[in-house]
């Protein structure tokens, strides 16, 4: 990729919305895949109640729209401004209680998760049917819009191509199966939390450009003794919540 694509790929400029100033991509189609459309307001003339308490809107009751979920609430039921990073928005918004709560979860995917996949960890990466498995750095571009895979041979995977994410744990209780599946896109589930078990892997299926089919890889946490391990099964750990967020883009 040329420093100008990529340039031009991670170009942003400022807006101004009903909502607040935003910092959004040049080119929408360089957007982040885990970004959110802003929300149709719910026109002031079909929200006459505030759509929480009920209270009637009048000269000194007014009304004021959620930026993320666009529904009327009195003062008391959107009051906190929080940091909507899926809008771009630069600074807190007012929001519901139930979106501000939603919004400071994902708070902690940009503040920490966000982080790990950016700096990337090293695994020993499968491609579809092959037995033979590669060292690969693998990590998030700085877009994020494209899981990165260095090594002896360079790959791009477009996370918006990505269409199923399972993540292999171990460590269970005698008794239990050594190795679970759990799959994130569609339908998420938690990676185990608590007593032993671990992430150790991650098998993602996306399509390829040009392609047929779907393509398969594999990615496993080696073993060794110099903290790389645990920096893996951290970024296994980050790329299950990003895959959340991303199925939840796309449901939107």
């Amino acid at each position: 990729m040329s420093s100008e694509v990529a340039a031009r790929r991670d170009a942003k400029k400022l807006v101004r919305s009903p909502s607040g100033l935003r910092m959004v991509p040049e080119h929408r189609a360089f957007g982040s895949p885990f970004g959110l459309e802003e929300p149709q307001w719910v026109p002031d003339k079909e929200c006459p109640r505030c759509m929480q308490c009920d209270t009637k809107f009048d000269f000194l009751t007014r009304k004021h729209h959620c930026r993320r979920c666009g529904k009327c609430f009195c003062d008391k039921c959107c009051s906190q401004k929080v940091a909507l990073r899926r809008m771009c928005f630069v600074d807190p918004v007012r929001q519901c209680a139930e979106c501000a709560l939603v919004s400071h979860r994902e708070a902690e995917f940009y503040d920490k998760q966000l982080k790990l996949l950016l700096s990337g960890a090293t695994f020993l990466v499968t491609f579809g049917n092959s037995e033979k498995p590669d060292t690969m750095v693998c990590r998030l571009s700085s877009n994020q819009r494209y899981l990165l895979l260095d090594g002896d041979s360079r790959h791009e995977v477009e996370v918006m191509r990505i269409a199923a994410v399972q993540i292999l744990t171990e460590g269970f209780p005698p008794g239990e199966k050594d190795m679970h599946t759990y799959t994130s896109l569609p339908g998420s589930q938690p990676v185990p939390e608590g007593g032993n078990a671990r992430a150790t892997g991650m098998t993602l299926q996306y399509t390829a450009p040009g392609v047929e089919g779907v393509t398969q890889l594999k990615l496993t946490a080696g073993e060794d003794a110099n903290g790389s391990r645990r920096q893996a099964t951290a970024w296994l750990v980050a790329m299950h919540k990003a895959a959340k967020l991303l199925y939840e883009s796309r449901d939107q």
